[in-house]
């Protein structure tokens, strides 16, 4: 990477650029977005806050009376194009080349690439990101290796690359001396190089949206769909976002959530893991609310299965797809018998989701694609999706989406082990510039290594378990001292701290 000569003006580069990633045009283009909707982006995270204090005093979330409108109106998203209307089955990954490649050639529908959770953001990464995405989309993506040389197939899945979340900076591009936001700086490059690409492809520019927590925020990413689309001339509601419900406040405003993108809207996803991250650090002061081993979480219990059934029920009302969780299983090659039982865990889960009218599935390996697609195959037979199963039997309360204390299962010695175990394995790849990393033949993200972390936090401030053997497993872990830093920084701390990506990024180059 070199430096970029001419630069917007008020904007500073703090590490090498790529002069055709970040050229002035394109960092003109993110600038536009950063100064007209950062303001709006530093108050909603503010109002973040302010929510905090109102749970962490005792309220607790209900459906909001001020939109009762919108969840009782009678309106409908924008029908999806064409290679978007099937997507029984996605697959995920960072936006790494070799993985980009096989992901696509996987023979799923959708590949989304990710520059969030399964993404260690590092410069490197970032910049890379773009520029992998940019030669993905105009199919010259190639990788040579000694072994083996890596190309697109005829065929490949639809891109929606996934942006960094409202909460997270990008502290190597300052914009009139302030870090730009992540998620403008994501996809401001996105769909400056390759909007007009894709729609002279036949396909469009399609985004996931991750960590929302109200329909403001959501509006916010509409405002910048608007402003995007007008910047370079491209068509209003051309851009179409798939947005995850992943936190136990956006649950409650999944109407509203889709109301404010229906120009740009294509679904709902449902993003288990950090939905329970979001369940544990929002109740973080109520006992009650207490979780067991992460293991025993399952998609079933009481609170998963009204979440979960009410976004099938929201989405097909509105006419978007509905998209299910992620089969994180990494099948190994040496153990038969274990990729046997897992396999058969992944299947059964595929159905029940495809049982209760999911559109499509998430995996996060190629080798999981043909399973997924079986199970989805049979339930959808020649239709491209199952919108049209309204889902009327549903009816979901707030008392259900709250019904956290009756899930089952307990706090155990084996339950610290594994959090400790996978948050700071987890760690240890991230902060080496590895976001998806193989741990326990689970490909884990930054969502897992949050639950890992966010239990032992709720565990000791309930007095489940001890700091001390929290403390005492962390040391037996066998792990390099920074990660095991961050850990107990994050694990162990009197607050619980919003985000481990926030004290953890600082460390990163």
């Amino acid at each position: 990477m070199s430096r970029v000569e001419t630069m917007p003006e008020g904007v500073e580069l703090l590490a090498p650029a790529d002069d055709d990633i970040l050229s002035p045009a394109a960092l003109a283009f993110v600038v536009k977005l950063h100064r007209e909707l950062n303001p709006i982006r530093l108050e909603l995270l503010e109002k973040r806050q302010e929510r905090q204090v109102e749970l962490d005093s005792g309220s607790l979330p209900d459906f909001l009376t001020q939109t009762r409108h919108v969840r009782e109106g009678d309106w409908r998203v924008a029908p999806p194009p064409p290679d978007l209307l099937d997507r029984r089955v996605e697959i995920t990954g960072p936006v790494e080349r070799k993985m980009m490649i096989n992901a696509m050639n996987s023979g799923a529908r959708v590949f989304m690439a990710d520059f969030e959770d399964a993404c260690s953001p590092t410069w490197t990464n970032m910049v890379e990101g773009q520029r992998n995405l940019a030669d993905a989309i105009r199919g010259t993506i190639e990788l040579e290796t000694e072994q083996k040389t890596y190309r697109l197939n005829e065929e490949t899945a639809t891109l929606i690359p996934r942006p960094r979340g409202w909460h997270l900076p990008e502290r190597h591009v300052l914009v009139d001396g302030e870090p730009v936001s992540a998620s403008l700086f994501d996809f401001g490059l996105a769909f400056f190089h390759n909007a007009a690409e894709l729609i002279e492809r036949g396909s469009g520019p399609y985004f996931y949206l991750s960590k929302l927590e109200s329909h403001l925020e959501a509006r916010l990413w509409n405002d910048a769909f608007v402003l995007a689309q007008d910047e370079l001339g491209i068509e209003q509601g051309t851009i179409r976002a798939t947005v995850l419900i992943e936190t136990i406040l956006a649950a409650f405003e999944m109407d509203e959530i889709i109301y404010e993108l229906r120009d740009h809207a294509s679904g709902l996803n449902a993003g288990r893991w950090d939905y329970i991250f979001s369940v544990i650090k929002k109740f973080r002061s109520r006992p009650e609310f207490t979780l067991p081993n992460r293991a025993q979480v399952t998609m079933t219990v009481p609170f998963m299965r009204a979440y979960t059934e009410l976004l099938v029920a929201t989405c097909h009302r509105r006419g978007a797809h509905a998209m299910g969780g992620m089969a994180a299983f990494i099948p190994s090659r040496k153990d038969p018998v274990l990729n046997e039982v897992a396999l058969e865990k992944v299947r059964e889960d595929k159905v029940r989701e495809a049982g209760d009218g999911f559109d499509g599935t998430w995996v996060a390996h190629p080798d999981l694609v043909p399973t997924a697609t079986a199970v989805f195959d049979g339930a959808l037979g020649e239709r491209p999706n199952q919108v049209e199963r309204l889902r009327d039997d549903v009816q979901v309360s707030a008392g259900d989406l709250l019904a956290v204390p009756e899930t089952p299962g307990e706090v155990t010695d084996d339950g610290v082990a594994a959090n400790v175990r996978v948050g700071i394995g987890y760690l240890d790849s991230w902060l080496r510039g590895v976001g998806a990393a193989a741990i326990d033949n689970l490909m884990e993200d930054v969502a897992t290594a949050e639950i890992s972390r966010s239990q032992l936090w709720q565990w000791i401030h309930h007095e489940r378990v001890s700091r001390e053997s929290v403390l005492e497993e962390v040391e037996r872990t066998e792990a390099p001292r920074d990660a095991k830093e961050v850990f107990a920084q994050v694990a162990l701390a009197d607050d619980l701290v919003d985000f481990l990506t926030l004290p953890a990024y600082e460390r990163l180059e």
